[in-house]
């Protein structure tokens, strides 16, 4: 894992949004859901920008090119390192950096369901349509957005730190080497032109 110090301009194809399903947007159903309908979030790379409310400067600020993280900034840091051990080997998150105000991942989920779908194929209904099998929730991109960003609320509930994040998240699936050599460029670049970035405030 590399944790930055160095970044780029957010890219105008990274603007899909999809909301963190709880249980009050549950009761909304005319909202329309920014997910690519047609993907099950299961087995892919993606590159998420995760911001806070208001854009507030919780993480730290940029000095001289560099981030200097809060204690706040330190945890997500922490909890972003530790994925493998809290999420599993079929997450992995080998890039991001953490800005004042939001955060840049690259999140790689491994697809854990070959073997469910292997026996799934030899199966069949009464009307002989194959077996649909889906892989964990607990390993899908939404899973391991809310994990990160409820463990860094639940901290900081705890140490009556003032802090909250926004309530939805950008993803964006990458699609080919290309895409994320670029993105991979954004990242590492993003603290050291973090005043020409489309997140930054004073």
């Amino acid at each position: 894992l590399r944790q930055l110090h160095q970044v780029a301009p957010v890219r105008e194809e990274v603007r899909e949004e999809r909301p963190i399903v709880d249980e009050k947007m549950k009761t909304l159903p005319n909202r329309k859901s920014p997910r690519a309908n047609w993907h099950d979030y299961n087995n892919a790379e993606y590159f998420v920008t995760i911001c806070t409310k208001d854009r507030v400067h919780y993480f730290g600020e940029v000095h001289d090119g560099n981030m200097r993280l809060t204690a706040v900034g330190e945890y997500l840091r922490k909890e972003i390192e530790n994925t493998n051990d809290i999420r599993g080997s079929e997450v992995n998150i080998p890039l991001y950096v953490i800005m004042p105000n939001h955060v840049h991942l690259i999140v790689i989920i491994h697809d854990c369901r070959d073997a469910l779908n292997a026996s799934a194929k030899e199966k069949s209904d009464a009307r002989g349509a194959s077996l649909q099998r889906f892989g964990p929730q607990s390993r899908n991109l939404g899973s391991v957005i809310r994990g990160i960003k409820s463990a860094v609320t639940h901290l900081t509930n705890e140490k009556q730190i003032s802090f909250a994040w926004q309530t939805r998240y950008h993803d964006h699936i990458i699609r080919s080497q290309e895409e994320m050599n670029n993105i991979a460029e954004y990242i590492e670049h993003n603290p050291a032109k973090w005043e020409t970035d489309c997140f930054f405030n004073e």
